[in-house]
């Protein structure tokens, strides 16, 4: 077996068997790819069959000198996935990663954005361009339901609930959650929907995607992020954030308005409770007031 043989049969076992998202898919297989791209610098590079610790730990030791601990990490849990992989389906006997340790990561805190500053960066949308509206859906849509940029994209007129003021949300490994939507951001997609989407030529395929560009095609996620980070230098935002800052927003600010935890755990999609549980220590000055508030001995 060569490295794209084995490449191949790893996507469509993660694909088939853990049903696992496009995006997440080509993240564990670029993982496997930067691998294979160092082992071909060299002379006669092992397969993945005969690759031993040695030449792994060389990899990493090169792989560590240009990313961040936490980019390392990653690709360390992305190769030990695919070993393991090939010991599942027997053709291995060991899994030559495991001896190699992961860079200990300290938790980074997300960056968020104020309701000031998300309000500026709506307001500096131009209306008067044929896509201000969808930009102004897309960011009402990220804040007020804490969504992830694969998930903006992704999302279809069949995922609104409108009635029931919900929306249908896949996520990772193409798990689906309901996620709450309120009036505003019902109002501001139903402007986009019914007053500039219904006049666009619409390519086949994509007939049930909500948010389209000018082509009448899906977004793309580079285009998410330039879009904010053009309303960022627009308004002079002293901040680096990404599509993925309003979501953090919207956990933080709900946390501190006095939501329960557990909801918020539903509401973002995280699996476990301590993924949630960063945004405790965003910003604990409403921890006093809920001891204050709910301690017997007040």
């Amino acid at each position: 077996m060569n490295w794209e043989q084995a490449i191949q049969e790893y996507r469509n076992y993660l694909k088939l068997e853990r049903g696992l998202s496009k995006n997440t898919l080509q993240n564990y297989q670029r993982d496997v790819e930067k691998l294979l791209r160092f082992l071909e610098d060299g002379a006669a590079p092992p397969s993945p069959l005969t690759i031993d610790q040695e030449y792994l730990s060389g990899f990493i030791y090169e792989l560590g000198k240009s990313v961040a601990p936490r980019t390392q990490a990653r690709v360390i849990s992305g190769l030990n996935s695919f070993f393991n992989y090939l010991i599942f389906e027997q053709y291995r006997k060991d899994n030559p990663m495991e001896l190699i340790e992961s860079p200990k990561l300290g938790r980074k805190l997300p960056d968020t954005l104020s309701v000031d500053e998300i309000d500026r960066l709506i307001r500096a949308i131009d209306l008067s361009k044929r896509e201000g509206e969808r930009n102004r859906a897309m960011l009402e849509t990220l804040y007020g339901c804490g969504l992830r940029v694969s998930e903006l994209i992704e999302l279809r007129i069949s995922d609104l609930f409108f009635e029931e003021d919900f929306i249908r949300v896949t996520g990772k490994g193409n798990k689906q959650r309901f996620v709450p939507i309120g009036t505003v951001n019902q109002k501001y997609i139903n402007l986009y929907r019914y007053q500039v989407r219904v006049h666009q030529d619409i390519q086949k395929g994509h007939e049930d995607i909500l948010f389209l560009n000018r082509r009448g095609k899906g977004l793309s996620r580079a285009m998410i992020f330039t879009i904010i980070r053009n309303l960022s230098e627009k308004i002079g935002l002293q901040k680096t954030i990404s599509p993925h800052t309003f979501r953090h927003s919207f956990a933080t600010h709900l946390l501190e308005n006095g939501a329960d935890l557990r909801a918020i755990q539903q509401m973002l999609g995280h699996e476990s409770i301590t993924t949630t549980e960063i945004y405790m220590h965003v910003d604990r000055s409403h921890l006093s007031k809920v001891l204050e508030k709910y301690h017997p001995r007040r």
